[in-house]
């Protein structure tokens, strides 16, 4: 996400490197760049127009630092502006005491409500939380069904109600006796949409609102919609006050300018963003973070977060126990493919780091997601002791493994060389791995040493000396 924006804003930064001082003629220039980078990423014109005032005012004004360079200043001012502009905070989702909580996701017909309600529900479970499922739409074929069939998917439980209830306020009530009953402290309650906006829509949902007084009315957009998603969500809040935004595809969405504008047209805060379509890929959304990843800063904690989620302490504990006793293995080295991808689209992951220093060329290389599983194709047609001891694979072996995998051997060779590769750089990277090989060099040298002692001795006592 958010590529095109950001990679506009790098190039309006960059002509403003060199300059030894900020002048206004400097300002106009960047901001010219900024504007047209802002609106071509579907940003409001509105939004456009006050955040481009708002940066000439800063950076003309006598918030400017002189120890900073021109870009670095503009850079620093405009990540201000965005964050204020997208909220300084996370917002977090309210709570409502005694349980249960209830949450209802609205919006449009297609904008993704029945798989975001299925996410959210996963990413409470490992908050601790207890959701428990509902879908109200009782006019579109099989939409009952088709959150039961989410919900089987995420392990999470459903209510299901009679099959002939035609009432949505009636099913919603059931939800949350059964949820009291249960002991489930959420009710996430997946309302019916519409193709547009009508009467009859917005009174069925004001009913529910009414009725059940939810803790959280989540609006659900798609975010490739660009400004019709941002102009939906303001008739939404004007008639329902929505509390928060869901922004969906967002993995899709280069351009970014629904979840620029949304906050400012509608003053509803992006609670979550929906990155892929695995039940794991949906983000918190923070605003900071946000803004670091669009100015090419990357968002290191999010990645970090990422990791700690998916990564097994005990396999991380035992890999690091083999590496340092070089036992590193191709059965390791497919380990560890697997958890990298569980932890999303290697673009998604990429997407994460720093679009400067070492990082740089990653960003620049054209990421093939499918890699990762040809890799694992290839690893997977070895037999145990090949993957155990690649000295084995000889010539007819690699053939062999070709054919099975569907590769060729010359694929096969990339992927011994890059596990090589990886040997090496872990060794180098955990920590003791260095002394190690040096003991051994230093032992190896001296068992050396005392050899030619030990023959120089001989012979000396050979010649009689």
């Amino acid at each position: 996400m958010f590529e095109n924006l950001t990679e506009k804003l790098q190039r309006s930064f960059k002509n403003l490197r060199g300059q030894g001082s900020l002048t206004e003629k400097h300002v106009e220039e960047g901001l010219r760049e900024i504007r047209l980078a802002l609106l071509e990423a579907d940003v409001n014109f509105k939004v456009v127009k006050q955040l481009v005032a708002n940066i000439r005012k800063k950076a003309l004004g006598r918030e400017v630092l002189t120890a900073l360079s021109p870009a670095e200043q503009i850079l620093k001012i405009v990540r201000d502006e965005l964050v204020g502009l997208l909220g300084t905070k996370q917002a977090r989702l309210k709570r409502k005491s005694p349980p249960p909580s209830v949450y209802f996701m609205v919006g449009l017909q297609g904008s993704g409500k029945t798989t975001s309600s299925g996410k959210l529900a996963l990413w409470l479970s490992k908050q601790g939380r207890k959701p428990l499922l509902v879908s109200v739409d009782v006019h579109r074929p099989a939409a009952r069904e088709q959150l039961a069939i989410v919900a089987s998917q995420i392990a999470q439980p459903i209510y299901r109600g009679a099959e002939t209830e035609s009432s949505p306020v009636n099913l919603a009530l059931g939800a949350l006796r059964e949820a009291r009953q249960t002991g489930r402290d959420t009710v996430l309650v997946d309302t019916a949409g519409r193709l547009h906006l009508d009467s009859e829509l917005m009174g069925e949902l004001e009913e529910l609102r009414d009725r059940l007084g939810p803790s959280e009315i989540l609006f659900v957009a798609d975010a490739m919609t660009g400004q019709d998603a941002v102009k939906s969500a303001a008739e939404f809040h004007a008639r329902i006050s929505l509390t928060g935004v869901v922004l969906t595809k967002m993995d899709g969405d280069a351009r970014g300018g629904a979840a620029l504008s949304i906050r400012q047209v509608t003053g509803c805060p992006v609670k979550f963003l929906g990155v892929g379509e695995k039940p794991s890929a949906f983000e918190v959304f923070h605003p900071d973070r946000i803004v670091s990843r669009l100015l090419g800063m990357g968002d290191m904690l999010s990645l970090i977060e990422k990791v700690e989620e998916q990564i097994d302490q005990k396999q991380a504990t035992e890999l690091q126990r083999r590496v340092l006793k070089n036992r590193f293995t191709l059965e390791d080295f497919r380990k560890q493919l697997q958890q990298v991808r569980k932890m999303g689209s290697l673009k998604s992951i990429v997407d994460m780091l720093p679009a400067a220093g070492p990082f740089k060329q990653i960003q620049a290389t054209d990421v093939d997601s499918k890699e990762l599983s040809r890799t694992e194709a290839i690893i997977s047609s070895m037999t145990a002791k090949e993957r155990a001891n690649d000295s084995l694979l000889n010539g007819s072996r690699r053939r062999r493994i070709a054919a099975g995998s569907g590769t060729t051997v010359q694929q096969v060779n990339q992927v011994l060389k890059q596990y090589r590769q990886a040997c090496a750089m872990m060794r180098g990277m955990v920590p003791g791995s260095k002394p190690v090989r040096r003991r051994r060099r230093r032992r190896k040298k001296r068992k050396r040493g005392r050899r030619r002692a030990s023959r120089s001795h001989r012979i000396a006592r050979g010649r009689g000396r």
